[in-house]
């Protein structure tokens, strides 16, 4: 239902500039006028139909509703944003007419129509892509340095998986690939961190993605944060099914998964009363190295507490252009590797998707992060 919410907007304002733009270059024929105009109330009344049905619909309608209206929200914001920018070289023609050579006063039409087609090419162009953006994640390999000596392990391989979003857009099939790609980099840990399911648990409960989530293989364990997502609908079912997956799940626990180092795993900032990182480090050992795994993006407590790294999710890198842009707006960091003083983090742009599985201008990605454990030489060594 969120994307219903999430794409009225579109579905009213933009679907109604397309349709007005494009009806404008149609040839007069009534057939073609008519085909045209039922193709856009089609989708009106499918999103409609969707958005007061939605509850008394099976599954196996309302996802498919889902995607169409989903996959047309994404597009319209393309096709808007290019329609805006022709009728932005039409106001400056009729303001500025001697600007132009004379022939495109002669074809303005056929300019049009043909501006308009290569637009709407372009478009599904771009939905392919984005397709494909979600389903071949790409695995990043990350080289990170703690400068902390700890007997017995000089180094640590984490795969780093958040945002997986099991629900209508990423099901088993996904999960299978997920579990395939971090089993084949056979590291020594694996961190969840948050927005495991989507919304609501019942399609990856009946769909048993627990059984594949078994699968994965590290050593040291599997270990797994909540998410905003976790706290929308059913949270307590959705964290007895979490447990069902064989991993750890960590909400304001402290672990260690060997002696070497301590593993921190945080409720999400939805729950504003979690417990705060200082709270959870007293009594840990900082000569030694300190992993905080939290899904919303929170560097100060991190640096404040002398914690070595921290592991986030949630931006999801914007996913698609414009908010990708937009998202910048909101937090200081939206991706990838950076430091602030002595400490280390890492945004992962999350290796599923949420609403429509489009990624525009982002990429989903496993991380694999190659950790050395290495004391600096002191002054004078």
């Amino acid at each position: 239902m969120r994307v219903f919410l999430q794409a009225i907007f579109g579905q009213l304002l933009f679907t109604l500039y397309i349709y007005l733009r494009g009806r404008a270059v149609l040839p007069r024929r009534r057939r073609w006028r008519l085909l045209y105009t039922l193709f856009f109330a089609a989708e009106w009344a499918l999103y409609f139909f969707g958005y007061f049905t939605h509850s008394e619909l099976p599954d196996s309608v309302m996802v498919p509703i889902l995607m169409i209206c989903g996959t047309w929200y994404i597009a319209s914001i393309y096709l808007v944003t290019g329609l805006l920018f022709f009728d932005l070289c039409r106001w400056i023609y009729r303001r500025r007419p001697g600007w132009f050579p004379a022939w495109i006063a002669a074809n303005a039409l056929q300019l049009r129509r043909g501006a308009y087609l290569l637009l709407a090419l372009f478009t599904v162009g771009l939905m392919i892509q984005g397709y494909h953006n979600v389903e071949d994640p790409r695995v990043k390999h990350v080289r990170i340095t703690i400068p902390k000596s700890t007997p017995g392990r000089d180094s640590l391989k984490v795969v780093l998986m958040t945002d997986t979003h099991f629900g209508e857009s990423i099901g088993k099939r996904n999960a299978q690939r997920f579990v395939a790609l971090s089993n084949a980099e056979q590291p020594d840990m694996v961190v969840i961190a948050g927005d495991v399911i989507d919304y609501e648990l019942r399609i990856a409960a009946r769909e048993h993605i627990e059984e594949d989530l078994r699968q994965l293989r590290a050593p040291l364990g599997v270990y797994i944060t909540l998410g905003n997502h976790e706290y929308r609908a059913n949270r307590i079912a959705k964290q007895r099914w979490l447990r069902r997956t064989g991993g750890t799940l960590l909400i304001d626990s402290v672990v260690q998964p060997d002696s070497t180092f301590t593993l921190i795993g945080r409720d999400d900032y939805t729950n504003r009363h979690r417990a705060a990182l200082s709270q959870l480090m007293r009594g840990v050992d900082t000569s030694r190295p300190v992993i905080v795994a939290d899904h919303q993006p929170k560097f100060r407590e991190v640096v404040m507490n002398g914690a070595d790294l921290g592991l986030f999710g949630h931006t999801h890198a914007g996913q698609i252009w414009p908010f990708s842009w937009i998202i910048k707006l909101a937090y200081k960091h939206t991706y990838g590797y950076f430091r602030e003083g002595p400490a280390q983090f890492y945004i992962s742009s999350g290796i599923g998707c949420a609403g429509p599985p489009y990624r525009i201008g982002t990429r989903s990605e496993l991380v694999v992060l190659h950790i050395r454990f290495e004391k600096p030489a002191s002054p004078g060594q």
